[in-house]
């Protein structure tokens, strides 16, 4: 499939850049003009000149932490995000959680959009998604745009109820660079890294860059993670009349998983331990928690070729295509066998060649309200299952007659995503005598294919470690859930002196079909059509260096194929969720000094929420509870962010932040709902602390660059119920840097740099997702050389 996928897409590219080619109509990249305007110097850049509030990270920022970190942590110090992840170190998507102004992206949710140069992501859960480090390497980033709140009506996202998050890739380089590093650090962390800019080919009208890197490391509590990353990349561009980008990376990844901490006792008790142990007992009860078998696996190529053009000085039209194909697993090793064939005395099936796809037929016999089908847990040296004689517990060995060994599955989903899509942009630049028009609109369709199966295979034998037979015994579920994505927009933007001021409309049509492949279950499907979507803002330029601002937008979000894993009565009369975005602000911007105030209000309505009809104790590996979907309730937020960047003088940058939020539940409207979800109305919402804020410097003496970052974090309740809280928590991250200069001039191309975050080693929580918890990263020490030939 693999090998397909890769031709398929080359065929798309190559025919793409034929198309492209005589096409005349292509427009600019709104991305690649802000990192133009990105000023290095500052640590944060207040963003354009916009109807909303943005902001962007630059040079000293992207130095400030090491190529092996995530590049969501390049964001994590901008006004109204915060970010937390498992470890320091980029590994364990499962366990990173991301907020912007009370809206989150995490295990439970996707309600923040993210874009790769304006490209769409697909979406950002994790059962077929893909967060940005599954595309580009942080090495190769130019900057981070952020929009908290309204941003820009173009924004290609199905998942942005609140702000969008462009992940900019750096240009190539007109000069010819060979570039190299590595990274040593904690938890046997290492990082190889090359890139080969070829400089200004063709006669200066072409330039292109080359990129692979690895890193490994292993967990930071017990050392028995095997996390790894291989990513290969390059972009190139071709500038003609017709400019055309194009970019292209393969990333493969292998992460083990961190556990949330379930309880306030668990993390008072063990702030430093999540629950997973490090090595294998040979006791399925117990393995169940071994690290390695929580795994995650990913494979992602991800394709896009851009063309751009203006055509008399009036029009600028841009577009493009992308491909992704996406391919993973997750893993997880229930402790017990399901007996799916009936063997009556005889060996175990399972344990052999045994296999069904599919529901066994006799499971429709089990008692009414059952949904757990037999399972074992101990068998003897024929391959018998056996029941307890010794005492009642069936998965503790000391209930079982000498001779027994554990029976244990390994339980894999498997993930397979195919997109294409194609995007349509254009503008028409006019003038009204004294007033000057901008007339612009596009269009953006995607096709996905996703498929998930899950099948179990049996551990080959527990009491050696978890090695697990090719051949699975039971294949759960396999189902394909077609997609297809289209959007229009349009929007009007006049100025007048220094006055602008712009409407806008736009519109997303959602389908989504549910594909049983065993034939089991009816095939479905869902249709999300949204209303059309006003926005609007208003910016004046009061003075030279002051820029005032308003927007309003009304933001929309799909619904997923999660709602077709259940049956057509789950998600019956179910509409897409919705929010208002409001906000309004000052910028102002001197050479020496950057500052920015905004207010925002938001309003998040029909909130998909799922309702159980029954549930168990314990990990439900089976997943074959029941229930039904509700829009029920919804979240309001309103705060305020500060800004500003200061350089008081040559090589001394300064940068604060403050972010305040008050993000509180509306309730369902159902007092028996609300009791059972765990929700009151005007509690503050989980996850989201009403306080943080953060300090920066940057002092560059030339040969030596030393910098240090503090931030806050407040208070955050755990769970909808608020009765758990996180306490708060200040992080201080010092990055020191050596230019080769300093020792030697032969070394001039040299750097070297060691980042420390969390100092001081703070324990806290961090990521919050579901009523629940992950710890804190701890300490970690990276050590990095880099040099350019």
């Amino acid at each position: 499939m693999r090998s397909y996928s890769i031709r398929r897409s080359a065929l798309i590219g190559s025919s793409l850049a034929t198309l492209v080619s005589w096409t005349p109509a292509l427009a600019a990249d709104e991305a690649a003009a802000a990192v133009d305007a990105v000023d290095a110097s500052m640590i944060v850049v207040t963003g354009e000149r916009t109807t909303y509030n943005n902001t962007a990270v630059s040079d000293v920022l992207l130095d400030d932490r090491p190529p092996l970190a995530n590049p969501l942590d390049l964001i994590n110090t901008l006004p109204g995000v915060s970010v937390n992840q498992g470890d320091a170190l980029g590994f364990d998507d499962w366990s990173t959680t991301l907020s912007v102004r009370g809206f989150q992206t995490n295990l439970d949710q996707q309600q923040i959009g993210m874009t790769i140069d304006g490209m769409p992501n697909g979406d950002s859960g994790y059962g077929g998604g893909a967060k940005a480090h599954r595309y580009v390497d942080t090495m190769n980033i130019a900057t981070v745009e952020v929009s908290q709140g309204t941003a820009d009506i173009a924004t290609r996202s199905n998942e942005a109820l609140g702000g969008t998050i462009n992940f900019v890739t750096s240009d190539p380089l007109d000069e010819r660079r060979v570039r190299v590093s590595g990274s040593f650090g904690d938890a046997e962390a290492q990082r190889y890294y090359g890139r080969f800019d070829t400089g200004l080919l063709l006669g200066g009208l072409a330039k292109a860059w080359f990129s692979a890197s690895h890193q490994q490391a292993t967990d930071w509590i017990g050392g028995a993670a095997q996390n790894k990353r291989n990513n290969f990349a390059g972009k190139f561009i071709v500038d003609t009349p017709v400019r055309l980008t194009g970019y292209v990376s393969y990333d493969d990844a292998h992460e083990n998983n961190y556990d949330q901490i379930y309880s306030a006792g668990q993390f008072a008790s063990a702030p430093d331990r999540d629950g997973l142990t490090s090595s294998w007992t040979g006791v399925p009860v117990v393995d169940q928690q071994y690290r390695r078998v929580w795994s995650t696996l990913r494979e992602n190529f991800f394709a896009y070729l851009k063309g751009e053009t203006t055509v008399a000085n009036a029009f600028e039209i841009k577009a493009s295509a992308y491909y992704h194909d996406m391919s993973g697993r997750g893993d997880w090793a229930p402790p017990y066998i399901v007996d799916v064939i009936q063997d009556g005395a005889g060996a175990q099936s399972e344990l052999g060649s045994g296999r069904v796809d599919g529901t066994p037929t006799w499971w429709a016999g089990l008692p009414a309200g059952s949904t757990v089908p037999p399972r074992y847990t101990f068998v003897d040296a024929n391959g018998v299952a056996l029941s307890p004689t010794l005492c009642a517990d069936a998965s503790s060995p000391r209930c079982y007659a000498p001779g027994a060994r554990g029976a244990q599955s390994y339980r894999h989903t498997h993930y397979s995503k195919e997109r294409v899509g194609g995007t349509l942009d254009g503008a028409w630049m006019m003038s009204i005598g004294a007033a000057e028009n901008v007339l612009r609109g596009g269009l953006w369709y995607e096709d996905t294919r996703r498929k998930e199966w899950r099948d179990w295979h049996n551990v080959v034998d527990t009491a050696v470690g978890p090695d697990f037979a090719d051949q699975p015994y039971w294949t759960q579920y396999n189902r394909r859930y077609p997609q297809d994505t289209f959007k229009w927009y349009v929007q009007d933007e006049i100025r007048f002196g220094p006055v602008t001021a712009n409407v806008g409309a736009k519109q997303f049509i959602n389908h989504i079909d549910r594909e049983d492949l065993f034939g089991e279950t009816p095939d479905a499907s869902v249709k999300s059509k949204s209303n059309v979507l006003f926005s609007g803002g208003i910016q004046v330029q009061a003075m030279q260096n002051l820029n005032v601002f308003g927007g309003y937008a009304e933001n929309f979000k799909a619904l997923t194929d999660g709602l077709l894993e259940f049956g057509d009565e789950a998600f019956v009369d179910i509409e897409p969720e919705t929010a208002k975005n409001w906000e309004a602000g000052v910028r102002y911007t001197t050479p020496r000094f950057e500052a920015s105030a905004t207010w925002f209000k938001s309003r998040f309505a029909n909130r998909v929420i799922f309702v159980p009809n029954s549930s168990e104790a314990g990990v439900d590996y089976l997943g074959e509870g029941d229930g039904t979907f509700f829009n029920a309730g919804g979240i309001d937020s309103e705060g305020f962010e500060l800004l500003a960047n200061v350089r008081p003088l040559d090589g001394l940058t300064l940068y604060g932040m403050y972010t305040y939020i008050d993000a509180t539940y509306r309730g369902t409207g159902n007092a028996v709902l609300d009791e059972e979800q765990g929700i009151t109305a005007g509690n503050r919402v989980a996850g989201i602390p009403k306080h943080m804020w953060a300090l920066s410097g940057s002092y560059d003496t030339g040969p030596l660059t030393f910098g240090v970052t503090g931030k806050y974090t407040g208070d955050r309740f755990v769970d909808a119920g608020s009765s758990w809280v996180a306490e708060n928590y200040f992080l201080t991250d010092v990055n020191v840097s050596l230019r080769g200069e300093a020792l030697s001039e032969l070394l001039k191309e040299l750097t070297l740099s060691l980042t420390v975050n969390n100092v001081t080693d703070v324990s806290y929580l961090g990521g919050i997702s579901g009523n629940y918890a992950w710890i804190g990263t701890p300490r970690t020490a990276v050590f990095t050389v880099t040099a350019d030939f």
